[in-house]
């Protein structure tokens, strides 16, 4: 198969690579397992153990390996997920938190593979970016006061009310 993506994000997990896609596929509901590669004999990993797992994910290709304990997440890496309104933002936060994540400032959540997520509204890019340096300042006031993102408190910063 030819990969058809040129950047990948590759993400090590120490253990559970199949059941954190199973996780991310059912909370986004959009995306699909592409390729399981398992483990063979005088391999690191146990022989018929999932090794690599390539998915999609809201069209994304990524792939996630169960490499064991050498190297860990951190939240030096993130996914960010542009968000349309707070529905979408809550049931992200609450989903990414469930079987033992927890949450972070700003808009992250760390997921129980220790994945980190920023879960942000599509709309706070247009509000970071407008040439009004003082609305842009309350923006980023108002977020670093936040864990989950409330959509409506921010707009409030944007306009100044």
């Amino acid at each position: 198969m030819r990969i058809q993506q040129k950047l990948t994000p590759f993400i090590w997990y120490e253990q559970g690579a199949e059941d954190a896609v199973a996780h991310y596929l059912q909370v986004f509901g959009s995306g699909r397992v592409i390729h399981t590669q398992r483990w063979g004999d005088n391999a690191p990993g146990a022989a018929g153990s999932v090794m690599v797992v390539q998915f999609e994910l809201l069209g994304q290709q990524m792939t996630a390996f169960n490499g064991g304990p050498h190297f860990k997440l951190t939240e030096a890496f993130s996914l960010m997920v542009a968000c349309e309104d707070q529905a979408e933002i809550d049931h992200l936060w609450e989903q990414l938190q469930a079987k033992g994540g927890k949450p972070k400032a700003c808009g992250w959540v760390e997921d129980a593979w220790g994945l980190s997520w920023q879960i942000i509204p599509a709309a706070w890019f247009d509000m970071i970016r407008d040439p009004d340096a003082a609305r842009v300042q309350r923006v980023f006031q108002a977020i670093w006061q936040m864990q989950k993102i409330d959509l409506a408190a921010l707009q409030r910063a944007y306009d100044g009310a």
